[in-house]
Parts: structure tokens; sequence; C-alpha cells
């Protein structure tokens, strides 16, 4: 009753999510390239996370938050090639976070993504 038949299967996407050190961002951005992302959104945030300084008065810190819509079963190697090029090994490098997504739309043609 649940199932499709395989011709009506629709894409899974997803989204990856990083967090990372803004120094790394040229790096990371380098390596999307080299391995054919097509599109990518980056936003300068300030935040706290696992290691906080408590000597600073601020304990705000600026990283950079990139998000990535790709299928679901790119997402995992997406992942990997986004810690590899962002990891520093030290506290602070980020974080990595794949969501479903339900669907994704292009609004110009207003049409369902399939790819």
């Amino acid at each position: 009753m649940g199932t499709q038949k395989p011709e009506e299967r629709t894409m899974e996407f997803a989204k990856v999510i990083a967090i990372i050190r803004p120094e790394v961002c040229s790096k990371v951005e380098e390596k999307l390239k080299e391995i054919g992302v097509s599109g990518v959104s980056i936003t300068n945030i300030k935040g706290w996370g696992e290691y906080v300084d408590f000597y600073r008065e601020d304990w705000l810190v600026d990283h950079v938050q990139l998000e990535i819509y790709c299928t679901s079963e790119k997402a995992g190697e997406l992942a990997e090639q986004l810690m590899e090029a962002a990891h520093t090994g030290l506290e602070g490098d980020g974080i990595v976070a794949v969501v479903p997504v339900q669907a994704v739309y292009h609004i110009r043609t207003r049409t369902r993504c399939e790819d």
C-alpha cells in the first residue's frame, strides 16, 4: 500500500550543513569545486559550541556556515569531503550535519527537482 512503483519514485534529497573555521573556508570551497558540487550557500555566523573559552568575556566565535542540497545517496561522501577539507585537529573545528529534505523546488520553473 505505501510502496511506489520504481518508475514513480522521486529523488530523495538531503541538506548538508557545515559550520567551519573562517580560515579554512577557501580550502573547503576549492574542495567543493573539485568534487563537482553545483551550488552552496555560505553565511558568516557567530556562536559557541562544545569548546568555550571561559577566559573570554564574549563567548561568541566567528564561524562560517555552508549549506548544500544534494541527493541523499551523495550526502555521506560530501560530509566526509567537508570534514577532510576543514580539519585542523584543533578544538573548534566545527561540525557537519546531514538533514533529510522532503522536497526541493525550482522557483523559476515551479518544478520539483529530480537530481
